[in-house]
């Protein structure tokens, strides 16, 4: 009965232990870096992305702000305005999402830093960030482009649908970067959960 789900698992999860030695650590040392310097400074760190990458970016955010640093997720009612100095943290894996793409154009001209957490580097996205988190993962993008291939060359269709390994990568590497950002800040769960929510809805 769970042969599928079974199977379905282990792609995911072997496909992100995998991906550890597909990521570019510098620039990922430059993407922590920053957040301390922002920290410090602080600045403002926004997030957005749209649909799962978004509720990817949701939960950054919430960890962000538990480490104590200024963090918002675009769109909501109550975030601020972007100043300059501030970072904009923009999570598309295909880089082509046109709200993200919008978002971080905005950020630019206000002088914003831009963070892309994608999986095309040379992608609009991409290209107009500062710092690129290469995140390897199969997007709704690339499923339609090798569709074809995949069929004429006989390989299996994954079982993780549209954009999943994407998203349950970046969910990974971002809470791996909030583990590393607590070190360098001297920061511990005692301390990360007196800023976490404490009015429950029964």
């Amino acid at each position: 009965m769970t042969k599928y789900f079974k199977q379905a698992y282990l792609e995911i999860a072997n496909f992100i232990l995998q991906s550890l030695d597909k990521l570019n650590l510098d620039a990922i040392e430059t993407f922590i870096k920053t957040i301390e310097e922002l920290y410090r400074l602080n600045k403002k760190i926004l997030v957005v992305g749209v649909g799962r990458s978004g509720l990817v970016g949701r939960a950054f955010a919430m960890r962000l702000r538990h480490l104590g640093a200024r963090s918002y997720v675009l769109g909501e009612t109550i975030t601020p305005s972007v100043e300059e100095g501030d970072m904009v943290v923009a999570i598309s894996g295909s880089g082509t999402t046109q709200i993200v793409v919008a978002v971080a154009e905005a950020a630019k001209k206000m002088k914003a830093k831009v963070a892309a957490i994608t999986t095309y580097p040379d992608s609009p996205l991409g290209k107009l960030a500062d710092i690129v988190v290469f995140v390897p993962g199969r997007t709704k993008v690339a499923s339609m482009d090798d569709y074809f291939a995949r069929q004429i060359l006989g390989i299996h269709e994954p079982l993780s649908p549209l954009g999943t390994l994407f998203e349950d990568t970046t969910m990974v590497v971002l809470d791996a970067v909030i583990a590393d950002l607590m070190k360098r800040l001297g920061k511990n769960e005692a301390e990360l959960a007196k800023r976490h929510a404490n009015i429950e809805v029964p």
